[in-house]
């Protein structure tokens, strides 16, 4: 069965895996007309078909929101894969680190199907940034992101914050704290580069998440700051990122609470013209 596109690579050897490129799911529409761009993009670049799978969340999003053609979500499509006569899957998964999306709960969907359908083997692709290796080219993003935000409105490179989701699992902080060393090398000695959450739980039990943003950003005003930059540490737009998201809201509220303070927001990783390098490189690794 031939997993390449007719006509692309004809010369590479054919087959039998079936490829998902996955996120964990948002309700908004954006982020699986991204993830599906990425995947033709892989497709097309590779000459693998690559399936846009969110894990869940996603099928909630009206058909007509997206072209007609709804949201594919894993536990769906695996039936469908599986019941077509597929029997190898390889994962790439848009995640930075382990997050327990990955190790929890595709690990029991996977047990569940197996217990339906029989045996079949399924792998998972390296995380965007495995711990304690990191990834150099998402690095590299990460520094060309505080460049052209900087430049695009003519500020300093300063007052500069990385801002993950936010998690209660300390291992998925590490990766955001690992990330932000790695960048803060390639920085001049004089720009600290800080670290937030776009949210957290309240318990002290998770002040390894470290400060909020809005938290962040008041500080910067109240220490006399005109401006600060933040550095989106997000693959895709949804309710917490891109336009209308969160992150957006929580930025445009402190712009309109102390005028004259300003705020830029870097563009979302997935945007930077090297990111489909480092998937192809996913790719690569477990073929």
């Amino acid at each position: 069965m031939n997993k390449l596109y007719p006509g692309i690579n004809p010369d590479r050897e054919c087959i039998n895996r079936v490829f998902l490129l996955t996120d964990n799911g948002s309700v908004r529409e954006n982020a699986t007309k991204q993830l599906r761009k990425l995947a033709k993009d892989l497709s097309d670049k590779t000459g693998y078909i690559i399936h846009p799978v969110s894990l869940k969340h996603a099928d909630r999003i009206a058909a007509e929101k997206l072209a007609g053609k709804p949201a594919e979500i894993f536990q769906q499509f695996m039936r469908k894969q599986l019941s077509e006569g597929e029997s190898e899957f390889v994962l790439l998964p848009l995640f930075f680190g382990e997050s327990k999306s990955l190790t929890s709960f595709v690990s029991d969907e996977v047990d569940l199907l197996k217990q339906q359908f029989g045996d079949f083997k399924f792998d998972i692709a390296e995380v965007i940034y495995p711990l304690p290796a990191g990834e150099e080219l998402l690095t590299k993003i990460i520094y060309e992101h505080i460049q052209t935000t900087t430049n695009r409105k003519s500020l300093p490179m300063d007052n500069i914050v990385l801002v993950d989701h936010g998690s209660p699992n300390p291992q998925v902080t590490e990766v955001r704290k690992h990330l932000a060393k790695t960048v803060q090398k390639k920085l001049p000695e004089d720009c600290l580069l800080a670290q937030a959450v776009m949210e957290r739980r309240d318990d002290k039990q998770y002040d390894f998440n470290g400060v909020l943003l809005r938290d962040w950003l008041l500080k910067k005003v109240s220490e006399g700051e005109s401006s600060a930059v933040v550095i989106l540490m997000f693959f895709l737009p949804g309710r917490h990122a891109g336009e209308g998201g969160d992150i957006v809201e929580i930025c445009h509220s402190v712009m309109a609470e102390h005028p004259g303070f300003k705020i830029s927001i870097s563009p979302l990783i997935t945007e930077h013209s090297e990111f489909l390098s480092l998937l192809q490189k996913r790719l690569n690794n477990m073929i």
